[in-house]
């Protein structure tokens, strides 16, 4: 009999001390290849966040672990990296890489295995798999999220032609179709469609395509490298005077160091966001300020508008769950973020059935009195103006497109 319970002493000592260990959050993240850049910004965020959280105690009184391991923007190698997570690590809880095409090819996994995972920045990857713990922490939903704002800046304009640029592959044309459905649906005809292939970079035969055929609003739809020669192809170029609004969803304008080298070119140009300076959130100014004396000690993106916020979000979302739940159990923590609006320094989420916003945030900004080689003014509120969503917005666009230039 004392044999049993000194047995079950032991048992229940190892239990109480595996209940007191860290609770560990896994992910991987790209700290180098192509989004490099964006990942480590994004991890210092949510290094800021455990920081936080264990400040104040952990959560269900242990200490939070961040395990993040760099993917090398390589879609390969996420489904290794999770797996080891789960079986070599033991994770308690999960994070998605940032971006699409990292996080698809673990959504299997996930799925098969009953696990909550929080999406970061990706778009579309839970379309196919249908995963029921899947919450994408992103200010988009569906590809007409990305373009509505500015579709109907457009309409408010009076436009009624409009010119596409693409890239030539699926994300990108999946939310060009987006732009393309809501402008068919308003009445505004398409005089120019063209899709280029990724590894286009000259561009000036398309700007000048565009500016023969005189539409209303140029929509685009590109990545960081073709968004930077586009830019510089319109400055030298130009579009012509019948464009009222040009941009929409190029990504990369959004990326500190491609702003400060684009300066003043980027001037009348309107684009997808997910923040800028002059949008109030609860928590936001604390949080950018925070972060940038840490972004300049650890030689990251020092303004941190784009992805940083949002990741830090996704540990707030955890610990809202896990501290209302009072369990690491997936199921009750999904049932939760399913039910509950979130409160974050981005404002509050809540979750559609899909696992993504039920209520879409992009904003489109317009850039406006940019000078060149000057990093510290886009921290201003006058250099991005918020022109949708209605309820963040900081002032009325400038139009035509030559006018909000400076031509």
């Amino acid at each position: 009999m004392r044999l049993l319970s000194f047995i079950a002493g032991l048992l229940f000592s190892a239990a109480a001390f595996a209940q007191s260990g860290p609770i560990k959050v896994g992910m991987s993240m790209p700290q180098t290849g192509s989004l490099g850049a964006g990942g480590q910004a994004a991890l210092l965020a949510l290094r800021m966040w455990v920081e936080d959280v264990n400040a104040k105690g952990g959560m269900l009184g242990r200490k939070v672990e961040l395990l993040a391991y760099d993917d090398q923007t390589n879609p390969a190698l996420t489904p290794a990296i999770y797996t080891k997570l789960l079986d070599v690590d033991k994770v308690d809880l999960l994070i998605a890489p940032y971006g699409t095409v990292p996080t698809a090819p673990i959504m299997p996994l996930v799925k098969q295995r009953g696990l909550l995972l929080m999406g970061n920045f990706s778009f579309g990857v839970n379309n196919v798999v249908k995963h029921d713990m899947w919450f994408n922490n992103a200010p988009w939903n569906n590809a007409s999220s990305w373009s509505d704002g500015f579709i109907e800046a457009g309409q408010k304009l009076g436009s009624k032609s409009i010119a596409f640029l693409a890239a030539d592959n699926d994300f990108a044309q999946n939310l060009a179709n987006g732009a393309r459905t809501l402008a068919q649906k308003g009445g505004i005809k398409s005089v120019y469609d063209q899709n280029y292939p990724p590894t286009t970079t000259d561009f000036s035969s398309l700007i000048r395509g565009i500016r023969a055929a005189k539409p209303d609003i140029v929509f685009v739809m590109s990545y960081p490298n073709d968004s930077v020669a586009i830019v510089r192809a319109v400055n030298e170029i130009g579009v012509g005077d019948s464009v009222k609004i040009f941009g929409g969803g190029m990504v990369g304008l959004q990326f500190t160091p491609i702003m400060t080298n684009l300066g003043s070119s980027l001037n009348g140009i309107v684009n997808y966001n997910s923040f800028v300076p002059g949008i109030k959130y609860p928590g936001i100014e604390d949080f950018l300020k925070r972060y940038a004396a840490k972004a300049a000690e650890a030689k990251v993106d020092p303004l941190g508008f784009y992805l940083p916020p949002f990741n830090y979000a996704i540990g707030q979302m955890l610990e809202q769950a896990v501290g209302a739940t009072k369990s690491l159990d997936h199921k009750r923590l999904a049932e939760y973020l399913r039910k509950n609006e979130m409160q974050t320094i981005v404002g509050p989420i809540k979750y559609g059935p899909d696992g993504e916003w039920a209520n879409a945030r992009v904003v489109q900004a317009q850039f406006r009195g940019v000078t060149d080689k000057d990093m510290e003014q886009f921290r201003q509120t006058t250099k991005q103006v918020v022109l949708y969503p209605p309820q963040y917005k900081t002032g009325d666009i400038v139009a035509p497109f030559e006018k909000a230039r400076g031509k």
